[in-house]
């Protein structure tokens, strides 16, 4: 009895001395990721543009190196978790837009920044192409200081070159809520390419990104 007593204990000893030695494996590994994971979150950043449909928008920048994921919505009104019908009725004072996760290692806000003007027309009040209305709106909404003061020395330069015929009318304000699109809105250009908008509207738009800023698509 004592002999099986001692193989009992000698068991416990070992799967405890397992035990630990798989808990401080595991302790070690998190500790690792979790170091990756803050590495890698200040990194990223995050930028709010309005400039149309958002289909169009998504389109174009889910081609750009550095980023690294865009969202259609709505941003910019008062009307807490508007539906696209009603934004589409222009009462709840939002625009479409796209809320873009950019590497910031690997594209400045300054080029977000060329790639929003030179991809839609930012002279047009409230409308892009056959698109009109409030909701289609050329808009910045600002994440902090330094795009606030990237944004408006951009536009002023842009202005005083004389690069359009009219004045740009885009505009740049805070930004303060941003509410997801209808699931059939997300990725919408990639899922139905073969519609007539994706293929007359947006495709020339991706067709122009890539011309005009041929090093920073992603390959």
């Amino acid at each position: 009895m004592m002999k099986n007593l001692n193989k009992l204990k000698t068991g416990i000893t070992l799967m405890a001395a397992v035990f630990f030695m798989n808990a401080c494996g595991q302790t070690k590994t998190n500790s690792t990721n979790m170091k990756n994971e803050q590495t890698t979150s200040a990194n990223i950043d995050t930028v709010t543009f309005g400039a149309g449909c958002f289909w169009c928008v998504e389109a174009v920048f889910q081609q750009m190196n550095g980023v690294e994921s865009v969202k259609s919505g709505y941003s910019g009104g008062s009307v807490k978790n508007p539906s696209y019908r009603e934004v589409c009725n222009g009462t709840t004072g939002h625009a479409e837009v796209c809320q873009i996760t950019y590497d910031k290692t690997k594209v400045s806000f300054d080029e977000l920044l060329e790639v929003f003007w030179k991809t839609h027309d930012p002279t047009t009040m409230n409308r892009q192409g056959n698109d009109h209305g409030t909701q289609y709106r050329s808009a910045i909404f600002y994440h902090n200081d330094e795009q606030k003061k990237l944004a408006e020395k951009y536009k002023e330069e842009i202005n005083k070159s004389g690069a359009y015929p009219n004045p740009i009318v885009t505009e740049i304000k805070p930004f303060t809520i941003f509410y997801p699109a209808e699931d059939y809105h997300q990725n919408y250009y990639n899922q139905n390419s073969g519609e007539g908008y994706c293929q007359y509207v947006i495709q020339p738009k991706i067709e122009k990104f890539k011309k005009i800023f041929k090093d920073k698509v992603k390959h």
